[in-house]
């Protein structure tokens, strides 16, 4: 059993987060949402005015603490998760990328050598300082009403962007590096994978109460290679990371390997939509899970958010459960519509 060393938990005033991710029995469902702290907000938007750019804005401390809050308070949610971006990580390895407006990240020098990979340095507090900085003023401004959620990408997905330089459908050029350059590819994964746990280590210190890794690009892999090239890298941080707090593992579209990633040093699996609670349920071997709502569903009217709300609920039961969406919200989705989600897993009972 692990004890976790981060004192600031034991202050907090709505654990309930932290008690369904260590399996123990809640009053009721907690529940938070991916990409919460966003677009959906008109205060989000509004404060996001006052920064430069996207990156300006989540390298300012301030800015990030003030919009990783407001969800908490606008919308109820049981948990806030730091603002801030997975590709953070490449920037502090020595791979700088933009934030290119409608078209997401990319990356001018990409990954194409052994000499690239040899070039990056292992990432440490002081190139992540700002997130740590965050988390540290978060903390404090939270006082202690609801747990902060600290994150990071999975290191496949990371090396995705990397090796690619950009967002893709397919993330072709990565997967060929998969298979004509495997050694390469497991040396850069290694230097990621260290990067990560030294940054989210650092996380908890400064005051994160749990842990989510995101592979968002977990789906594009075959299982085989989902199991080599990713998994392997997830299991080395959450056996790093779950004896300081607890860890949530997110592979957007790998249904196939819930019991895989089951049997590695992870608390809670993170589920999409497409994931039967039947099925997850089977596979989990006893872990708690998080998830799944479409979120589509919240265009829907009330009624219809209500209805399938409900039967979300009673097909995940009342233990070992946080709900959430799953995937992030859309920035089109009305914001009522956001809380009234919320409003309805807070009080529906079993």
């Amino acid at each position: 059993m692990f004890i976790y060393l981060n004192l600031f938990s034991k202050m907090i005033k709505n654990d309930l987060v932290l008690r369904a991710a260590r399996g123990e029995k809640t009053e009721r469902t907690p529940v938070w949402l991916m990409r919460q702290a966003g677009r959906v907000l008109p205060e989000y938007r509004a404060t996001r005015s006052r920064a430069k750019g996207f990156i300006d804005f989540v390298k300012s401390p301030d800015l990030a603490c003030e919009v990783t809050i407001q969800p908490v308070d606008i919308l109820g949610v049981d948990a806030a998760i730091i603002f801030s971006d997975i590709l953070v990580i490449p920037e502090a390895m020595g791979l700088p990328y933009q934030m290119i407006e409608s078209k997401g990240p990319w990356f001018e020098r990409t990954i194409k050598t052994k000499a690239d990979i040899e070039q990056l340095q292992i990432a440490g507090e002081e190139q992540l300082h700002y997130v740590l900085d965050a988390i540290k003023l978060t903390k404090t401004n939270l006082n202690d009403r609801v747990p902060l959620i600290g994150f990071a990408g999975a290191p496949w997905t990371i090396f995705a962007y990397m090796i690619e330089g950009s967002g893709s459908k397919t993330f072709s050029q990565a997967k060929k590096f998969l298979y004509t350059q495997p050694e390469l590819s497991h040396l850069l994964l290694e230097k990621i994978t260290r990067s990560t746990i030294h940054y989210l280590k650092a996380q908890v210190k400064s005051g994160a109460d749990i842990i989510q890794l995101f592979d968002s690009w977990a789906g594009v892999l075959a299982p085989e290679q989902f199991y080599e090239f990713s998994l392997q890298y997830i299991n080395k941080i959450s056996e790093a990371i779950a004896p300081l707090a607890p860890v949530t593992v997110f592979a957007k579209d790998a249904h196939y390997a819930i019991g895989k990633i089951a049997q590695g040093g992870c608390n809670t699996i993170g589920l999409d939509w497409t994931i039967d609670p039947a099925k997850a349920r089977a596979e989990a071997a006893g872990k708690t899970l998080q998830g799944n709502a479409d979120p589509c569903l919240l265009y829907a009217d009330e009624k219809t958010i209500k209805k399938e709300v409900e039967k979300m609920l009673r097909a995940f039961g009342d233990t070992k459960y946080i709900a959430n969406l799953g995937h992030g919200l859309y920035p089109d989705i009305d914001k009522e519509k956001v809380k009234f989600f919320v409003d309805c897993i807070k009080s529906f009972k079993y």
